[in-house]
């Protein structure tokens, strides 16, 4: 396909055509703040590196219909930690948190299948957005940034209209809302609480707040416990600033951030790449942009044995209360219906 963007969400869907530049692998997401003008499209990796691709024409309008078909991925996928190894990872986060150094650690593990060299990422785009409809769907094609990413995210990380800030932290997920466990609304709680200090730090005194709590949202398959934060800007708040004080976002992440981060290092395997990461766009011109936390996430890349591989990654919020089988059931389910549809296990 040619290089394009496209995706929807609170500011309506887009296509954007045409890359005009492209920065690849920039030190920080304090790089936003050289952008300048025009409308680019970011994905930021968990790690903080950050790609950010200018476009020359963007249509506020849905991508015209161009059925992509899509080869259903045959066999079992590998993951960066098996379930011995997840569970080994829950009890050394539950010891951490016993020992008074973190309270909450997102664990995370990444899937990959073998991809043919011919396989077209628009075609699972298109599966999803039948299959796996998302508020914060995105599709990014930008060959010469290395971008080939397939989002299909619930979670918005930064909502931006000029000095208006917005975050929408995911906390809590099950099958059905009568499955929630208490663990569940606690966590989100945590995780509000960290969203409203990083907040605090780039907007005036007195404007951030918390907007809905612990809101049931229904997705196929899921239903999520979803806030929503949000704050004034204080004059002369760059991007810069924002970043340091919100990135990587919370909900997938933990708290103490630090520490969390800390474990996350510790107990991961791989890195995490765009998953957890941010997806999305900032049009410098007009003073807004829509981010969304890199969940449900496809993205393709070669592998360092020259292979093509799509990667995809779940994970699961770990506290005190955590069960170790309970959890890695939460990565299992939160993936179950994305890879199952990339897989043809599941019917769109």
């Amino acid at each position: 396909m040619e290089a394009a963007a496209s995706g929807h969400g609170r500011f309506g869907s887009l296509v954007a055509t045409g890359p005009v530049e492209v920065r690849r692998d920039l030190s920080g997401l304090e790089a936003l703040d050289g952008l300048g003008s025009g409308f680019w499209a970011v994905v930021a990796e968990f790690e903080g590196s950050v790609t950010a691709v200018r476009f020359a024409h963007v249509t506020r309008q849905p991508p015209k219909a161009r059925t992509v078909p899509w080869v259903p991925l045959r066999g079992e996928w590998g993951t960066s930690l098996d379930e011995a190894g997840y569970l080994a990872g829950v009890r050394e986060i539950r010891d951490r948190i016993a020992a008074g150094t973190v309270y909450q650690v997102n664990l995370c593990r990444v899937m990959s299948h073998e991809l043919a060299e011919e396989a077209d990422l628009d075609g699972l785009a298109q599966l999803l957005a039948r299959g796996n409809p998302a508020p914060y769907a995105s599709r990014i094609h930008v060959p010469d940034a290395g971008l080939d990413v397939v989002c299909a995210s619930p979670e918005a990380f930064l909502l931006r209209d000029g000095d208006q800030l917005e975050s929408r932290p995911i906390k809590g997920t099950a099958t059905h809302l009568e499955a929630m466990l208490p663990k569940d609304y606690a966590e989100n709680v945590m995780i509000v609480d960290l969203v409203r200090n990083d907040l605090s730090h780039v907007s005036r005194p007195g404007t951030v707040r918390v907007d809905h709590l612990c809101a049931p949202e229904e997705h196929p398959g899921l239903v999520h416990l979803v806030s929503t934060v949000s704050g004034e800007l204080r004059p002369g708040a760059s991007w810069e600033d924002v970043m340091a004080a919100t990135f990587p976002p919370g909900s997938v992440s933990g708290a103490p951030k630090h520490t969390a981060l800390q474990a996350i290092a510790d107990l991961e395997p791989v890195p995490r790449g765009p998953y957890c990461g941010a997806v999305g766009w900032v049009d410098a011109d007009a003073g807004t942009a829509e981010l969304a936390v890199g969940i449900r996430t496809f993205w393709a890349e070669r592998g360092a044995d020259g292979r093509r591989w799509l990667r995809f990654g779940t994970g699961a919020g770990i506290t005190w209360g955590s069960d170790p089988a309970g959890e890695w059931e939460e990565t299992r389910v939160k993936a179950a219906r994305l890879v199952g549809l990339a897989s043809g296990r599941v019917d769109a």
